[in-house]
């Protein structure tokens, strides 16, 4: 058995938009419980959860952290999220594997987007949470607001167990509702308080909340409701049991307060989890198929079921190499053992377990059901995979992953670092599954997508710092295409005498438009052998490499069709490459003829915004020569579906996010090409053309 009963376990999450106060609340849970002897504080770069030297250097949390702390013989495995549009993907994985959560509402803005989309996950994965108003010590703070905005936006029922006493620079404490009884905190951020009676300013709200909560928790379950009923009272054990069943089904979300910076309310808010939050027991159990019959197959936490576990994180580290980091569903995990990995149908060596605490990892001999470990050195094994008994085989369905938003070119400084690239992005991946990697075949540019600019940076830095490899983020090209929209009939000759044997190729061909979408065609129409069989390929290779290259502005050409119906040859001097070199002559004359277009690529753009930009965005995406297909309404928000020119949302992120005060989200996924407009088709050659002409000069 583990160090802890998985009764005992509690895997929580804190979730909420960037910039609530989520790492300075898991700062102080690690204070008060005894794991860090000093408050960290984000400002400073000190805090224990944001160690990554990207996130010391801009202040925010840039991938989950986790760590481990004791509190009333409990064991909590912390999970520290993102809140940040550009890192919230990581935040979505975690969550999968997660049985509670605290969701903080900033007593000063309120509930943003992210805090919208992380509640919403919540709601799928069907986690049970409390809310925490923080900040109630800064200017303009209101729990009352923060509470209403959170039952108008999220459609949640919050019902407060404890109201603040004083606000802004006057808070100073916090009545418990249930006890009803005030903690008064000294200014020194020890997080111990002091016990008094409610002031009688504050006694009336008191009083009229605590019935509010009442009436409230008395619809948790039937028999309370009855015992209201006749009563028009509960016990404070029949209060505490009504809200751990109603946060436990999801029927309404306790909701406490303080300041994480000033160390205010931190220990109450440890109580509520213990108190009103699952263990892995009260869970639901974990539901999974057969690896090979495809059967539906339950896990209960319980230690004597067969070992099954869900990857729901993967680290990389260029000296202890890769960590990886997993929820067990159920069985017992030992150190220096043998599991098989379902997902990829391959055993893995398990060496020492550790339980993660910020950068640091302490070892474990041991892992049981409901615990969150680490171990090193997986050899196949990524995020998303399931680990189990080999004997007992199943697979978790992972957290689906959240889809790219933007793209960059990424160009190797030297060439040192080009032979680096393909490996540092291998690592990169594996701990950003949201990270997508490709060559463009038309523009030969290497493209990497991600969740937003601040992303992609991040990615750049991590790998020179990770893997020493440098390169820098351009804007990738738009992959332009060339077609026609006029038919032609030429003669493509290749005639060349230069002493000895000659070169001879002759093809006639007709070539027209093909629709939209339905590529090249090539057709035989040659009769009476004046071409001869072997020569015929060589003319269809000559067309296919010469539309590699355009004739507009270089872009390969597409949709068009070609008809090989007469030519000529020589004895002597015919051979493949002749007729090769006749076709992409034809080809050229061809095309001077048949009304060459440029084509642009179209993408779908799904935009969800808040009710107050719907209009300026639309009017944007007006501008930007899009077509809006349609309006839906969302919570408070509205989702944009449009078509629109790839080249007019390239830095599209980066302008949705000052339209909307960065509460705008977006996905983007390509559609068709379109002809792009005359006045617009002129530029793009003309920059073509220079560009041509600045390469053979150079």
């Amino acid at each position: 058995m583990g160090q802890f009963e998985t009764s005992k376990i509690r895997n929580l999450g804190i979730i909420a938009h960037g910039g609530a106060g989520k790492t300075s609340l898991a700062e102080a849970v690690l204070f008060n419980t005894g794991m860090i002897d000093r408050l960290g504080r984000v400002d400073d770069g000190t805090a224990t959860m944001d160690f990554e030297p990207e996130e010391v250097k801009r202040r925010i949390s840039i991938t989950s952290a986790l760590d481990h702390c004791e509190w009333n013989g409990h064991s909590i495995h912390l999970v520290d999220t993102p809140g940040y549009g550009n890192f919230i993907a990581d935040t979505r994985a975690c969550m999968r594997a997660l049985d509670c959560a605290v969701v903080i509402l900033s007593a000063i803005s309120g509930v943003k987007a992210q805090t919208e989309e992380v509640w919403s996950w919540a709601n799928e994965f069907e986690i049970p949470r409390i809310a925490f108003v923080n900040k109630m010590d800064r200017e303009r703070a209101s729990f009352l607001r923060a509470i209403d905005d959170m039952e108008k936006t999220l459609g949640a029922r919050g019902v407060a167990i404890q109201m603040p006493i004083g606000s802004e620079e006057n808070f100073n404490g916090i009545i418990d509702l249930i006890r009803m009884k005030a903690c008064f905190y000294p200014k020194d951020g020890s997080g111990v308080c002091t016990e008094r009676e409610i002031p009688a300013d504050c006694l009336d709200e008191a009083q009229r909340l605590r019935e509010h909560m009442i009436e409230i928790v008395a619809e948790a379950y039937d028999a309370l409701t009855e015992k209201y009923l006749e009563t028009g009272e509960l016990t404070e054990e029949e209060i505490i049991d009504g809200l751990r069943v109603g946060s436990m089904r999801n029927t309404f979300t306790p909701v406490l307060c303080g300041s994480a910076t000033e160390n205010i309310g931190v220990r109450q808010l440890l109580d509520a989890v213990c108190a009103y939050l699952p263990s892995p027991l009260d869970r639901t159990r974990a539901v999974g198929q057969h690896p090979k019959t495809g059967d539906i197959i339950e896990r209960a936490a319980d230690e004597k079921d067969p070992f099954s576990a869900l990857v729901f994180k993967t680290t990389s580290d260029p000296y202890t190499g890769k960590i990886t980091i997993f929820r067990v569903y159920s069985g017992v995990l030992n150190s220096d053992s043998v599991i098989y990995n379902s997902s990829k149908g391959v055993e893995e060596r398990i060496g020492q377990i550790y339980e993660l605490e910020g950068k640091k990892q302490h070892p474990i001999k041991q892992a049981v059901a409901g615990d969150i470990v680490a171990v090193a050195k997986l050899k196949e094994t990524v995020t998303g995979d399931t680990l189990c008994d080999n004997a007992n085989p199943i697979v978790y369905e992972p957290a689906k992953q959240l889809l790219p938003v933007i793209s960059y070119a990424i160009e190797p400084k030297t060439k040192s670092d080009e032979d680096k690239i393909h490996g540092a992005l291998h690592r990169m991946i594996e701990e950003e599954p949201t990270l997508e990697s490709h060559r463009d075949p038309q523009t030969k540019e290497f493209i990497i997508s991600g969740m937003g600019q601040v992303h992609l940076e991040v990615i750049v830095e991590k790998m020179k710092r990770k893997f020493g490899v440098d390169v820098v983020l351009k804007t990738p090209k738009v992959p332009y295409l060339e077609t026609i929209r006029g038919s032609a009939k030429v003669q493509g000759k290749y005639k060349k005498q230069s002493g000895g044997r000659g070169q001879y190729g002759d093809c006639w061909i007709e070539m027209a438009p093909n629709g939209r979408g339905e590529g090249y065609l090539f057709e035989d129409k040659i009769v009476g052998g004046v071409i001869p069989r072997q020569y015929i390929p060589a003319v269809d290779k000559g067309i296919q490499d010469a539309s590699l290259e355009g004739f507009l502005a270089g872009y390969p050409v597409v949709d068009f069709r070609v008809g090989l119906y007469d030519g000529s040859f020589h004895t002597v001097d015919s051979s493949e490459m002749a007729f090769k070199v006749a076709g992409s002559m034809a080809f050229k004359k061809a095309m001077e003829i048949c009304k060459p277009v440029l084509l642009e690529p179209i993408v779908n753009l799904k935009v969800t915004v808040p009710d107050e930009n719907m209009g300026d965005v639309i009017g944007d995406l007006n501008s930007r020569r899009g077509k809006v297909v349609g309006v839906e309404p969302k919570a408070n928000s509205q989702i944009i579906r449009a078509v629109v020119p790839m080249s007019e949302v390239l830095a599209y992120s980066n302008d949705l996010k000052s339209m909307t005060s960065d509460r705008g989200m977006f996905t983007t996924e390509f559609s068709h090409y379109e002809e792009l407009p005359t006045h617009l088709s002129q530029k793009v050659i003309a920059e073509a053309n220079a560009k041509k002409e600045k390469n053979n000069h150079a």
